[in-house]
């Protein structure tokens, strides 16, 4: 099976690297769109996802676009953290005692027109009235003569202290969406043009939550986006514009110009910002060696999609999506899943599936593809759970 191959695989990986000196964040703040929204779309348009979406890991639909869990959540698994709540999921008395997730589906870095309002200024003023009222409510517990207020003793065990928003992990994954959204409208020329200002307008988002007391950033860059299956559908009809790997070489170069300048914005930052800690992670390098080496990590399939409607080469269809039913042309298809899923790399045809997303946590975790690496200051390799 597929699965014992990517454990032996990630096992042989991750062994040689490990380190054992201190490395803890005491709260997360993620920031993002569809590959790390754990649910914050779904509450806030008020939708369920469909099942076979979170067979593998939890059994039903848990607001992830995928069968199991995301990188952001192997990577909470990494640093014994729990599963990050999303900002707008009230149901259940979610605990938001070690982060928040302010990620959403669709979203992109540019305010604008979008399946999902809440582009990342928006996330980020979420995160900031998230502060404020977090900091009123542990007003409220203060101790006076000794004794906690009952008004406040009700949320302090479900909200962040205040010292961890200085000294907890702020992390981000977000511009896919801008880029590869664009070329429903726009030439690659110009896309290529309007990757300043999706940057100036991300720079702002990080210098808001910089004066807010942030010191730890952890910024993700954008993946191989024409190795999705969607954009192979649409993009890739003519055999001219697809790479070696079957992959559209315009969503490639675009994306690799978004991270060459994302990465010079890094930097800048880490100078910037002295007192600061600004780590740029690799994924598109990460994503690209899984899907050009997939037989040797354990996969079957690169590019075609596990759960859609069609036939191989994609199994893919623009009305159709993951989990759903629907008519088309008089005909009812349903969009259903594979019989294995830890063959394959895409999940739905745009996000991963819970073992790809292992693969790409696991190299995350080495500490090779980040600037600057710490490939010597991961213990929490150890913790990682598969």
């Amino acid at each position: 099976m597929a699965w014992i191959s990517h454990l032996t695989t990630l096992v042989f990986m991750i062994l040689p690297c490990v380190n054992s000196i201190a490395f803890n964040y005491p709260a997360v703040f993620n920031f993002g769109d569809s590959n790390s929204d754990t649910g914050e779309l779904g509450a806030g348009f008020g939708f369920s996802m469909s099942p076979p979406n979170g067979q593998n890991y939890f059994k039903t639909p848990s607001g992830r676009s995928c069968d199991g869990r995301l990188i952001v959540d192997f990577l909470m698994d990494a640093m014994e953290l729990p599963f990050l709540n999303s900002y707008l999921d009230s149901i259940g008395a979610p605990s938001f005692r070690k982060g928040c997730n302010f990620a959403a589906a669709a979203s992109k870095i540019l305010p604008g027109p979008s399946f999902s309002p809440f582009s990342f200024g928006v996330q980020v003023s979420q995160f900031i009235r998230f502060k404020s009222r977090v900091l009123e409510l542990l007003a409220q517990g203060m101790y006076n003569r000794g004794k906690l207020h009952l008004e406040g003793r009700k949320y302090v065990k479900y909200v962040p202290s205040k010292d961890f928003f200085a000294k907890g992990l702020y992390m981000f994954d977000i511009g896919q969406n801008d880029i590869a959204g664009a070329f429903y409208s726009k030439t690659l020329d110009q896309i290529l043009a309007s990757i300043p200002t999706i940057l100036t307008e991300f720079e702002t988002g990080l210098k808001k939550l910089y004066d807010q007391g942030a010191r730890n950033f952890w910024i993700h860059n954008t993946g191989p986006l024409g190795c999705l299956t969607q954009n192979v559908l649409k993009f890739g009809t003519d055999p001219s514009k697809l790479d070696e790997q079957g992959c559209v070489s315009g969503h490639n170069q675009a994306a690799k110009l978004f991270n060459l300048q994302l990465h010079a914005l890094t930097k800048k930052l880490q100078g910037q910002y002295s007192d600061a800690n600004v780590t740029y992670v690799d994924i598109f390098t990460i994503k690209s060696n899984l899907i050009a080496n997939y037989s040797k990590y354990g996969f079957e399939q690169p590019i075609m999609a596990c759960c859609g409607y069609g036939s191989p080469p994609l199994n893919y269809n623009f009305q159709v999506s993951c989990g759903q039913t629907k008519i088309v042309n008089g005909t009812s298809i349903t969009a259903k899943g594979c019989s294995d899923s830890t063959d394959y790399i895409s999940w739905d045809g745009i996000h991963y599936t819970e073992a790809a997303n292992q693969f790409v946590a696991s190299q995350i975790l080495t500490g090779k593809y980040s600037d600057p690496p710490f490939s010597d200051k991961m213990p929490f390799l150890l913790n990682i759970k598969f």
